[in-house]
């Protein structure tokens, strides 16, 4: 068997070049927190600021990029708390005005998100929204005792943990504030201090004043705006193109 000598050719370097973009994004969430009669119903307005980060390869027709999200700040902005026995025609119509009488800044990209839970009222109310022409992207809840996160005909089935652990991680990384002037905010501050985990000998977790007694619907408002707030924004698949590179060398 004879062997020849492979010929190796030098490896072509391509004169690419890195291009890093930076923006700043602002976008609103409002989270509300529907309760029955005994309950109160309670509105939070959190401002969400991140750093939206794009790595480009120029010299690619290709649309080759990489960007990542970075949450810098989430800012409690407002806080409503309704009368007990309010009937839900009404704060739908508050609502709806307020978002009609939001005057974003005009650095917010995205059009705010509204997010309703539905666990004690149902899609009736849900209805009410839809039927009106309202200025925010409408999401719908449901808190369950499940272990994940899932989305079904529209509907984001959530467990109790999540919405509480993404308020939690924002408290610490000291990203989640609240503006002092605000006429509920040291209710809020109550609140919050009023949840507590604990962990059951079968590693359950359990989650103490919960719907059990001691009001929690401006956590729980605050809550679902935060955790929607901290999803990963979905920006699209890149276009398929042909690469062509600019230029080459030896």
């Amino acid at each position: 068997m004879s062997y020849y000598p492979v010929k190796y050719e030098p490896t072509k370097k391509r004169n690419l070049q890195l291009e890093t973009t930076i923006k700043i994004e602002k976008s609103l969430f409002l989270g509300l927190d529907l309760g029955l009669q005994k309950d109160y119903s309670a509105l939070a307005i959190v401002e969400c600021v991140r750093t939206s980060k794009t790595v480009d390869l120029v010299g690619i027709r290709a649309d080759c990029t990489n960007t990542t999200d970075t949450i810098d700040r989430l800012s409690c902005v407002h806080l409503k708390r309704w009368a007990l026995k309010t009937s839900y025609a009404a704060i739908v119509a508050n609502v709806i005005k307020m978002l009609d009488n939001l005057d974003p800044d005009a650095s917010h990209t995205r059009r705010p998100v509204l997010c309703v839970d539905t666990t004690a009222t149902g899609g009736p109310v849900l209805d009410l929204f839809r039927r009106e022409a309202i200025k925010a992207e409408l999401v719908a809840f449901q808190i369950t005792g499940g272990a994940n996160v899932t989305t079904e005909f529209g509907m984001v089935r959530i467990p109790k943990r999540d919405l509480l652990s993404a308020v939690q991680v924002a408290l610490q990384d000291r990203k989640l504030k609240i503006a002092a002037q605000l006429p509920d905010a040291e209710l809020l501050s109550r609140e919050l201090q009023n949840f507590t985990v604990k962990i059951t000998n079968s590693a359950n977790d359990v989650y103490g004043n919960w719907r059990e007694g001691t009001h929690d619907d401006l956590v729980f408002a605050v809550s679902l705006a935060v955790w929607k707030a901290s999803q990963k924004i979905d920006r699209g698949l890149p276009e398929r193109r042909s690469v062509h590179y600019r230029n080459h060398s030896l």
